[in-house]
């Protein structure tokens, strides 16, 4: 309760600054949070504060252009080879920072634990840039991450290199894998996904998680179609219509049957999570917008419309969900696709999961971290 009466509290002094001219809303609203949280910390003595693991090295450098802050663990024997990982942090597309005191703890905990050499790429970020500048960012160092001579510079063997993300960093991660695995000039592909409450479409905001968890802190359903609307350009006006799917109308021609299978959520879903809810499918909508939006249905900003022939490329996942979340089937929806086209995947979905679940603050988190670094140690 108190962390959502902060997240709102420093939304409408974000907002109102905005209207003042004083500062873009959403810079001042990553301002307000950071301080905010650092409050909680130090109310609660929350471990999750970037402290020091003995032994991990960290540089802020950059690859390809892109700063980057990596994790090298001890040096092993002579030619001895730890895992890779590529960490993308979360916060809309417009906030947040792999030097924040819990993406720190988290990538230096991950670095340590798992013998890996972990990379959390400082992205660029609303209201400086928009789609596709992002995704490209992260595109560029995952590449870079992965060549051979980088590989073979951080003694990293080539057959255990991850990406993982949460919320708009799971997105990332999950565009930059699926672009990875088609690119037939990369000699080495990603071996191992693992997203954390991402998010993957934009098309539907009516899912029946975005329906039940619409009032739910701290992601609630405004707020998630405002990043939307800000990642791809869109004036912030139109968030009425987007709430009611008038973006997404049956009569866009560009959103084929094809496409809207994709995330056909009464398909897609298992029985327990459609319970009672029905489509939201607007019969007239705001025409031409997608021709002028076209990243609503680019599946490097919604990886959910991939087609099989690319989920059947990917590399296996590891996918957490949580009852209370807006995106809890995006999350499903994905996990379902990548299952049907031959894709390894574990979903773990925790009933008493929200949005942010795994942040350290809270014991039951704690316990889904442990989970996720048990994933990665199997799997990769």
């Amino acid at each position: 309760m108190l962390l959502d009466a902060g997240f709102r509290s420093a939304m409408h002094l974000a907002s109102l600054k905005d209207w003042l001219g004083l500062d873009n809303s959403m810079k001042s609203f990553g301002q307000s949070t950071k301080g905010f949280v650092d409050v909680v910390k130090g109310l609660f003595g929350s471990e999750s504060g970037g402290g020091v693991v003995p032994g991990v090295k960290v540089s802020d450098i950059t690859f390809a252009g892109i700063p980057v802050r990596v994790y090298e663990p001890p040096a092993g024997g002579e030619g001895h080879l730890r895992r890779g990982l590529v960490y993308f942090h979360g916060g809309g597309w417009a906030f947040g920072s792999s030097k924040m005191g819990a993406y720190d703890a988290l990538t230096r905990m991950l670095s340590d634990e798992l013998d890996a050499v972990v990379v959390s790429v400082e992205y660029r970020l609303y209201p400086e840039v928009r789609f596709p500048v992002p995704y490209l960012d992260c595109l560029a160092a995952a590449q870079h991450f992965l060549s051979p001579e980088v590989l073979a510079k951080y003694a990293i063997d080539p057959e255990r290199v991850a990406v993982s993300g949460d919320s708009s960093g799971g997105n990332l991660a999950a565009a930059v894998a699926q672009e990875i695995a088609i690119d037939d000039t990369m000699t080495v592909k990603f071996s191992a996904q693992a997203l954390i409450y991402p998010v993957l479409q934009g098309v539907d905001f009516n899912t029946p998680s975005y329906v039940q968890n619409q009032h739910i802190p701290i992601l609630y359903r405004p707020l998630m179609v405002r990043f939307w609307l800000q990642y791809l350009g869109v004036d912030l006006s139109l968030l009425p219509q987007f709430l009611v799917n008038n973006h997404s109308s049956l009569h866009h021609s560009t959103i084929t049957p094809e496409l809207r299978a994709r995330i056909d959520w009464t398909v897609l879903l298992p029985p327990k999570f459609k319970k009672n809810y029905k489509p939201v499918i607007a019969e007239k909508g705001l025409q031409g917008l997608v021709k002028e939006v076209p990243g609503l249905l680019d599946v490097r900003a919604a990886p959910l419309l991939a087609g099989p022939e690319v989920l059947a490329k990917c590399p296996r996942a590891y996918i957490i969900t949580c009852e209370y979340d807006v995106l809890r089937d995006d999350g499903l929806m994905y996990a379902r696709r990548l299952q049907d086209a031959g894709v390894t995947v574990t979903n773990d979905h925790y009933e008493d999961g929200f949005h942010g679940y795994l942040s350290r603050e809270f014991d039951a988190g704690k316990r889904a971290v442990r989970r996720y670094i048990s994933w990665l140690q199997d799997n990769l």
